[in-house]
């Protein structure tokens, strides 16, 4: 035989001999095992820009877009041609006081457009005009299941089943830029995943203040002081060795020691004594609204967006994520009482945080902390445009979220819903406009764009799709 012959496999060759190859394997465990090698070779992301943070905030329930995002002109959108638009805002139908006088808010954007805000938007409006924050409309989530579209929105993965089938960009985004934290990733009262990111960005969740408060605070040893001392040295020696430093489990082992002595070693757990009889803490207290005694009021909103504020600023966290309200499932006549005004309570403590980081000076930049802050505000979907017979609304695919903070262009309405049952729209990711060539926008056309933002290369956390490049600030 020839060797141009010898050279030439066959299509039988190549299944039978990857046959064998596979069985072989298998005493090593198997074809995954051996993927997992190729992909640990692969080179670790980096990023360019290094000095950011990020604040996700969660809607717990399925927020109404109508009352606040994506709302529409009532004088067009109203009983009388419901049954050719499927849209029906409901603002009259609410059972309080509707701010701006049941409409929605007109704003101009950042070219000076005219643009509508719900009537519950609070006190995200301002922040909008700042030119801070810019809203995403026409998202699909995929599903009408809650559980689904919030794992959906925190990995920007579809589910498999109910099971979340990425780690949540909050994690990939500790993973790139927290190792150096005390706390990457902080989750309050938010679901947090870890799926092949290093140990240390996992979520620490905590499901309140003083749980974070206790976490950080070191607890009573049975051993004396100096022998803890020698035990921390022998085992951080050991872990240097041969055996330990090729050991996968070992040196997760090590790494979770060494955080866990950094994060409960010293006064950290103070910077959350929001009720602490002090100067600062009161100014703190009176700015976010919250309470000087009851120990209720450090599990409430307030000192929810407190906490995820002072975690940055504090140099505890490269992540955070907060759930800032919750109870928007409302299916019955609660819907006219409790969803706008718990919408508008979230909106108000984002312009709050906002405006607290924009007030804070940088260090060594001359720069606001907001100028390395970016937010994202999201629910797992939206309500149907449509009121059901008890007067509320179900669940709708589609939805919207705000970006805001460092980094993005600010003062802009991206994507849209259809004026025909809120359908979402195709856009164009480099302009944000409607347009029949374009995607329909997805949570994971965010995270791509704020990867895409800090420099990182390619496609990292196999999110297969582009960045929605509109969402950004111009080099």
């Amino acid at each position: 035989m020839s060797k141009r012959a010898e050279q030439r496999w066959s299509r039988r060759e190549v299944i039978r001999t990857c046959a064998a190859a596979g069985a072989g394997l298998g005493l090593f465990g198997g074809l995954d095992r051996f993927l997992s090698f190729a992909h640990a070779a692969a080179p670790a992301p980096t990023a360019k820009i290094t000095d950011r943070y990020f604040i996700f905030c969660y809607f717990g329930g399925g927020w109404d877009v109508l009352l606040g995002l994506d709302p529409r002109d009532p004088v067009l959108f109203h009983e009388g041609n419901v049954a050719k638009t499927q849209i029906l805002p409901g603002y009259d139908k609410q059972k309080i006081a509707v701010p701006n006088g049941a409409k929605p808010w007109e704003v101009l954007d950042a070219s000076g457009k005219p643009q509508l805000l719900g009537p519950f938007i609070g006190g995200l409006k301002a922040q909008f005009e700042k030119k801070r924050v810019a809203i995403v409309r026409g998202m699909s989530m995929d599903t009408l299941t809650h559980e689904v579209g919030r794992r959906r929105f925190l990995t920007g993965k579809p589910p498999s089943g109910l099971l979340a089938r990425g780690s949540s960009g909050a994690t990939f985004l500790a993973a790139l830029l927290g190792k150096d934290d005390v706390v990457p990733n902080l989750a309050l009262r938010c679901e947090s995943y870890n799926v092949d990111q290093p140990n240390y960005a996992s979520g620490l969740k905590v499901s309140s203040v003083p749980d974070l408060i206790r976490a950080l605070k070191t607890s009573p040893s049975a051993l004396p002081v100096a022998v803890l001392k020698q035990v921390d040295a022998m085992l951080a020696q050991d872990s240097l060795c041969d055996g330990a430093q090729q050991s996968v489990a070992w040196m997760t082992a090590e790494q979770s020691r060494v955080k866990a002595r950094q994060m409960a070693g010293g006064t950290l757990g103070d910077l959350f004594d929001f009720q602490a009889k002090t100067p600062v803490m009161e100014q703190l207290r009176d700015y976010y609204g919250i309470g000087a005694v009851d120990p209720a009021a450090l599990t409430l909103g307030p000192a929810q967006a407190a906490m995820a504020v002072t975690a940055v600023t504090s140099g505890l966290s490269r992540c955070v994520s907060v759930t800032l309200e919750s109870g928007l499932d409302t299916h019955f006549e609660e819907w006219g009482t409790v969803q706008g005004p718990r919408q508008m309570a979230g909106f108000d403590l984002v312009g709050k945080m906002m405006d607290d980081l924009a007030s804070r000076p940088h260090p060594g930049t001359g720069d606001s902390w907001l100028d390395h802050v970016t937010f994202v505000g999201f629910s797992e979907f939206s309500r149907t445009p449509m009121l059901n017979n008890f007067m509320g609304r179900d669940h709708h695919l589609t939805n919207s979220c705000f970006v805001g903070g460092a980094g993005i262009a600010g003062g802009r309405i991206l994507g849209a819903s259809g004026n025909v049952a809120m359908a979402p729209q195709k856009a164009d990711l480099l302009t944000g406009a409607v347009a029949d060539g374009g995607e329909v926008l997805k949570p994971e056309h965010v995270y791509m764009a704020l990867l895409h933002d800090l420099g990182v290369a390619g496609d990292p956390d196999d999110l297969r799709v582009a960045p929605l490049a509109a969402l950004l600030k111009k080099p």
